[in-house]
């Protein structure tokens, strides 16, 4: 069973992230989802980029941090959306790293080295319409197509926090289909 650090998206630890967490806890996995908003849940995803534009972006990141810093090595950095920024980071950079699951985002491999390590495997997963993910797209492309382990799955559809059940983008066939190749991925890594 893998240990999994899961980064919650910009309105915070909602319910539905909660849930997707226990999902996996109930698949025999150890989850740990930091909550780096103190409580703070947010209706929309300007009002999260309010709260995180005050905090301050990279306090948060440092906050993402710390919570693997409590961990030792062997971990898989799994994030949704923001949480991607902290997730993909680490498994990029932190020796050990187990894998990573990045969720509606994806960065340029540049922002954190030349290359992705080739000993660590990654899903990444976005709506094919999805106006946050589009611009994402190409470095989840390049991504898949540079590192030896890697999946990019694009679903239909334009929902961005698609598999967070507590929200109204919430989209039951994808999330269910997300899900289903996240316990795949966390089963072989």
């Amino acid at each position: 069973m893998a240990e999994v650090l899961l980064y919650h998206h910009i309105q915070g630890l909602t319910e539905g992230v909660r849930a997707f967490a226990d999902e996996l806890r109930d698949a025999g996995h150890t989850v740990h989802a930091p909550d780096l908003f103190d409580g703070h849940t947010f209706a929309s995803i300007e009002e999260g980029f309010g709260f995180a534009g005050r905090t301050g972006f990279d306090a948060i990141r440092a906050r993402g941090a710390a919570a693997a810093d409590r961990l030792g090595p062997g971990v898989v950095y799994a994030g949704f959306s923001f949480g991607v920024t902290i997730a993909q980071r680490l498994a990029q950079t932190r020796s050990g790293a187990r894998g990573a699951l990045l969720m509606y985002s994806c960065l340029p491999v540049t922002e954190f080295g030349d290359a992705w390590p080739a000993d660590v495997p990654v899903q990444i997963h976005g709506k094919q319409d999805d106006e946050f993910f589009d611009e994402d797209l190409p470095a989840a492309r390049d991504l898949a197509a540079s590192a030896a382990a890697a999946e990019l799955f694009v679903y239909p559809g334009d929902q961005h926090l698609f598999a967070d059940s507590s929200l109204d983008a919430f989209d039951p066939d994808a999330a269910g289909l997300l899900k289903d190749r996240v316990l795949g991925f966390l089963a072989s890594v």
